[in-house]
């Protein structure tokens, strides 16, 4: 408008008509010389000629403006018909935005194709004379005028060809515009050059030229077939060549079994030979016990990008528990930002490629979701891949769940879905294209649902027509997306009949080739050098083989971390009875007051800290502590930002992370999990906040934190704080259900201990670190212990040392003793004061502060210095059927070292851990320790039964 002519589109009905509905909405959304006209016009009282005052077009009338086309100027519309008619236009396009994915082609079988009434011009009043009719279409990227015909064909176009899009659920409103005029500038395509083109058509030969070898040379084995989904594989292809250009350097990647085969050789770059090598199953003899299937094996590799960018490709072992290594992968990427110092994410990206049927049925999905944006868990975005198979097992959508798409949770983030038929491989570009600038500058997740199929059934010895015969049948008429595609080439006249053939035919003779020398043995993986020296210090195996390390601190530099953990910014105000916290924990930092639970912890975390290893805790409450124990994250009263003293201890330091995390136990476990794999020189802790919520993550300790090393040759140095203990809370806060993790020990897979002092505490954490064994810790912690005047401990007992496994009886008589009793944890405590009550010197107790491994040398050494046949009771607040007991009746029997007779005092046998009454609960403690001093005879000889109380 301010050009030579100062009405550039007078007489331009629709483009005048927009402004005026914008007028109507908001006088402030349009010129001041608009304004002043749009006024006049909209008094029928002024005289027309008024309008021309100023500097309004002279030629431009009010009727110009009212009057429909070919309608004499006695016709006149009145002004709400006017802006009715554009808001009509503007509701239609707003339609397609929001529901125009409900049409789009998306099923390469042809099923569910749908009409939604929102979407056809009729519903707003259009008849067939409107189509031609100019409209206002400056909400929409290009031109500002366009026929109604024209508006409906370019979102048609856009929103409802090959890729359907769910964006306007996202309240930020730039970057829902961002990706309007992205889709709706380009109708959605991609222009594909030919070179990429060909690149495509060779990753779509390679992938079903792989399936189809399978299917030959090893009938009827499993493999979990590609076949029907092939457009995966030039989707990652696509996806880490671009994120590699956009300066990606680590990707990480999670998926489950099906079309994992696939990805290993056309991805990650497995030789195709180990790949035929699994399925002939020529190294059984030294997998006996140990190793897994093909399809959940995990790879590493480098990639070159065609622009000649170096990207790291790790895909993370996954057991069948599908969408369990979603936070796995997650927290592994988040240990290799964080080791290079990318706060920003801009040199990561994980990749989860998902099943529909799991997506939408597993929690943990949504656990994982949830923890995406979160400041301990962040990671700059994913990339999601919906391999949409349209059926999970022989279960149709129907049947699986309760929305329209399996996508459908995604929605709970500001994040955009991309459907896209996966037999449209140049859609599948446009999306991945699409997705992953939006994750570059919004670094949030994105999604991309492939519709697809399944050519054969949940495994390749499934027959899926008992269950789905019409698709089936649909199915076994169509040839493969590559056939597709090729065809789509040589009708654009990208690529010819010879050259496609060569390429199949070169495919087929490698995998021909790698077959061939089966029987000779693979070269060894190589790992790049930053991976082979992250773990070149560390090892696993068996723990006889390690010997222990000095944990100890000088005294001076224990009692000066301690005090620098008391001192607060000056201008930080803190809770009152912090000052009381603080004013005790200094006089512990002087020697004045014995050190509790919580100073102990401190103190490792900060020598660690300060000796340059990471210090990383996450859990449900874990800056304050489940019981008001660490105030480890301290709260200003005044305006509620925090201090974490142990992020403030030298300028050298290595971080401290002390992390609340959502109310998830599967998926934050299994992000410390995933974090640990690539951070193996870290102290990296997960908190219950009672120990028995771990069974709601006991898909990780199952399938990733007791098995890994033994399935995958993995390592994990993750450690497990889970508070234990009978103090009469009920069911749910009481046992950490210790039982279940000894019995998953075994071949030194775990460590399982349950310290009783605060220096046990200290010693067992810096043991973590300090020696070169990397295996997962399961640590028994206290909560009536937090706080008990007899569990506590002196700066000197952290100054020399390491962590003691049994911690013999210093005070017991053995000559004189007649009842040893051996326990762990805190009943230790009960034991002693009643000891002491009744003044029973002959009764000895041994505190087992490590159940596995369980040195048999340590035990044997203890008791040889009581006489042989003296009886030993197994103590243990738990059921008889839970706790400790089970195992070490399983492994020794009646006899310990057939010298000591060996039995129990517990709980009785209980389906539920512990009772509901505190009165109750005192009632069993009473008798509990009654049994366990029980009167002794003289010593049993071999042979005799001991008594199992």
């Amino acid at each position: 408008m301010h050009s030579s002519n100062p009405w550039p589109h007078e007489g331009n009905l629709a483009f005048v008509e927009g402004l005026y509905v914008d007028f109507l909405r908001d006088p402030a959304n349009v010129s001041a010389e608009w304004r002043r006209y749009f006024e006049a016009a909209a008094d029928p009282a002024r005289d027309s000629a008024a309008l021309h005052r100023g500097q309004v077009g002279p030629s431009f009338r009010p009727a110009s403006l009212f009057n429909p086309p070919g309608a004499g100027n006695g016709a006149h519309r009145s002004v709400g018909d006017v802006a009715q008619r554009q808001d009509n236009v503007d509701r239609l396009v707003r339609a397609y935005r929001v529901r125009g994915h409900i049409i789009a082609q998306l099923d390469p079988l042809g099923f569910n194709r749908r009409s939604h009434p929102a979407l056809e011009p009729s519903y707003y009043g259009f008849s067939e004379s409107d189509l031609d009719r100019p409209f206002s279409s400056r909400t929409i990227a290009g031109a500002s005028v366009r026929t109604l015909r024209e508006i409906v064909e370019l979102l048609r176009s856009t929103y409802c060809r090959c890729i359907g899009v769910q964006f306007m659920h996202i309240d930020d409103l730039e970057s829902r515009h961002w990706l309007q005029e992205r889709m709706e500038s380009t109708q959605n395509r991609i222009d594909v050059p030919r070179d990429r083109q060909i690149r495509i058509l060779k990753h779509l030969t390679d992938s079903v030229t792989f399936e189809e070898f399978i299917q030959k040379k090893f009938v009827h084995a499993k493999s979990f077939s590609l076949e029907g989904a092939e457009s995966l594989i030039p989707l990652l292809d696509l996806a880490i060549d671009k994120a590699g250009d956009d300066g990606v350097q680590e990707i990480v990647i999670g998926m489950a079994h099906r079309g994992r085969l696939n990805v290993l050789r056309n991805i990650m770059g497995k030789s195709a030979r180990q790949i035929f090598r699994e399925f002939a199953d020529v190294d059984a003899e030294h997998k006996i016990g140990r190793g897994d299937v093909k399809y959940h094996l995990g790879y590493q590799n480098d990639w070159r990008t065609a622009g000649g960018h170096d990207v790291h490709l790790a895909l993370c072992f996954n057991p069948s528990h599908l969408e369990f290594v979603n936070p796995v992968a997650l927290g592994r990427l988040r240990a290799k930002l964080d080791r290079i110092g990318d706060h920003a994410a801009d040199r990561g990206l994980c990749i989860q490629i998902h099943g529909d049927a799991a997506f939408a049925g597993e929690g943990v999905v949504q656990e994982t979701l949830n923890m995406s944006e979160l400041r301990g868990y962040q990671c700059g975005g994913s990339l999601h891949i919906i391999v949409n198979n349209q059926i999970g097992f022989t279960t149709t959508p129907q049947e699986g769940r309760s929305t329209p798409y399996a996508t459908d949770v995604a929605r709970m983030l500001q994040c955009p879905i991309f459907h896209v038929n996966g037999e449209d491989p140049e859609a599948v570009a446009q999306a991945v294209t699409l997705a992953l600038d939006f994750r570059k500058r919004y670094k949030r997740d994105v999604f991309i649902d492939m519709y697809c199929y399944r050519r054969r059934g949940h495994n390749e010895g499934d027959e899926p027509s008992f269950t789905q015969p019409i698709m089936y049948r649909a199915i076994g008429e169509r040839k493969s997306v590559r056939f597709g595609y090729f065809e789509h080439l040589e009708k654009l006249g990208g690529v010819t009949r010879e050259e496609a053939e060569k390429i199949a035919q070169a495919s087929h003779d490698a995998l021909e080739r790698e077959l061939s020398s089966l029987g000779e043995p693979t070269a060894p993986k190589v790992r790049r050098s930053f991976q082979a020296t992250l773990w070149r210090n560390y090892h696993g195996g068996h723990d006889h083989n390690v010997p222990d390390v000095e944990t100890g601190v000088p005294r001076e530099r224990l009692a000066h971390l301690l005090d620098a953990l008391t001192r607060l910014p000056d201008e930080f105000h803190p809770f009152p009875k912090i000052v009381r916290f603080l004013e005790t924990r200094k006089q512990m930092s002087l020697g004045e007051k014995p050190l509790d639970w919580a100073a102990a912890e401190a103190l490792a975390f900060a020598t660690l800290a300060t000796e340059h290893h990471r210090v990383r805790l996450s859990g449900q409450d874990c800056g304050r502590g489940t019981f008001s124990q660490r105030h480890a994250v301290l709260h200003d009263v005044v305006d509620g930002h925090t201090h974490t003293a142990l992020q403030h201890l030298t300028k050298d330091q290595a971080p401290v992370e002390i992390i609340n995390s959502p109310l998830s136990e599967a998926g934050v476990l299994g992000f410390e999990y995933g974090y640990g794999i690539a951070y193996p020189d870290a102290l990296v802790m997960w908190e219950a906040q009672f120990g028995d919520f771990v069974n709601c993550a006991q898909v990780i300790v199952d399938q990733f934190i007791s098995s890994a090393e033994d399935k995958w040759e993995s390592l994990n140095g993750l450690v497990l704080l889970l508070p234990h203990g009978f103090e009469g809370q009920g069911p749910e806060h009481s046992s950490a259900r210790v039982e279940r993790f000894l019995q998953l020990c075994a071949e030194d897979n775990m460590q399982v201990v349950n310290p009783t002092t605060p220096a046990q505490y200290f010693h067992v954490l810096r043991r973590q670190v300090c020696r070169p064994y990397r295996k997962p810790l399961i640590v028994l912690t206290p909560k009536s212990l937090l706080r008990h005047p007899a569990a506590v401990s002196s700066l000197d007992d952290l100054t020399h040392g390491t962590f003691r496994r049994i911690i013999p009886d210093a005070n017991a008589k053995p000559a004189q003793t007649t009842r040893i009793l051996l326990c762990g944890g805190k009943v230790f405590f009960d034991l002693e004061e009643e000891r002491r009550s009744r003044k029973r010197d002959d009764v000895a107790i041994i505190r087992l502060e490590q159940f596995y491994p369980l040195a048999d040398e340590l035990l044997k050494g203890v008791l040889s210095h009581y006489p042989d046949g003296t009886p030993v009771f197994w103590v243990q607040e738990e059921p008889a059927n839970m706790g400790a007991w089970p195992y070490l009746r399983a492994r020794f029997g009646d006899w310990l070292y057939d010298t000591y007779p060996f039995g129990h005092v517990s709980r009785a046998a209980s389906a539920s851990p512990a009772t509901g009454s505190p009165g109750s609960h005192k009632i069993e403690q009473k008798h509990l320790l009654e049994q366990a001093f029980a009167q002794s005879g003289k010593p049993v000889a071999r042979g005799a039964r001991p008594a199992h109380v």
